[in-house]
């Protein structure tokens, strides 16, 4: 892999890409398949009308980088690094992705179906135009992130963070309990269950009767 080159129509299976460092390269109606790509470093690079499938990911860097009209399925991404870049017309499928950050980067028709998110960094990003079905976001980090129009449908939604960036979101009624009690407490508002509500009431009750039934009661 080297800096300025361009790939074009070329089939990658079975190679070991990883720990590559490269600049503006531009690959265009490739496949990927059971490629290493983990420790690569990218900067400005271009990936149109790609495949890639049963690969290797993980710890993947790339900055200022694109990825246009891709298909991504069942892969090795945990730690990929996809900043200030652009994702348009991709979708990834039963991908491994915790820990991955993909801070101000623009997503624009970008679905996520089936795939780990844990402890994703999605920071800054503009998420405007990103769909997630079936997916772990556990942990998954939204600050200051543009969640107008994202949607959610059948998620994990625990422990996230940057909630009150979540303005403009729509997530299936299935998938807001869990995610109400995190909003809750980014608001600080303190929730109680219902039999922390009967016990007050009993004793209230009881408190009521005691008091009618004292022989100081006066009617």
């Amino acid at each position: 892999m080297e800096s300025d080159a361009t790939h074009r129509s070329l089939s990658f299976a079975d190679i070991d890409l990883s720990g590559r460092s490269a600049e503006s390269v531009e690959f265009m109606q490739c496949r990927f398949k059971d490629v290493d790509l983990s420790g690569t470093t990218l900067g400005r690079a271009v990936f149109t009308d790609c495949v890639f499938e049963n690969s290797n990911l993980a710890n993947l860097r790339a900055e200022k980088s694109s990825l246009v009209r891709a298909e991504l399925s069942v892969l090795r991404m945990t730690g990929f690094h996809w900043t200030d870049g652009l994702l348009r017309d991709a979708r990834f499928t039963e991908s491994r992705l915790d820990l991955s950050s993909f801070r101000f980067t623009d997503f624009v028709a970008v679905l996520f179906e089936r795939c780990n998110l844990t402890g994703t960094d999605f920071i800054k990003s503009d998420l405007s135009g990103a769909q997630f079905i079936g997916c772990d976001l556990t942990g998954a980090q939204f600050s200051q992130a543009n969640m107008e129009g994202a949607r959610f449908s059948h998620c994990v939604l625990v422990d996230i963070g940057g909630v009150t960036s979540w303005q403009g979101a729509i997530v299936r009624s299935h998938d807001l309990v869990t995610l109400s009690y995190t909003l809750a407490a980014a608001l600080g508002i303190r929730i109680e269950d219902d039999e922390n509500d009967a016990s007050r009431h009993e004793h209230g009750t009881l408190t009521a009767l005691t008091s009618r039934d004292s022989p100081d009661h006066v009617p």
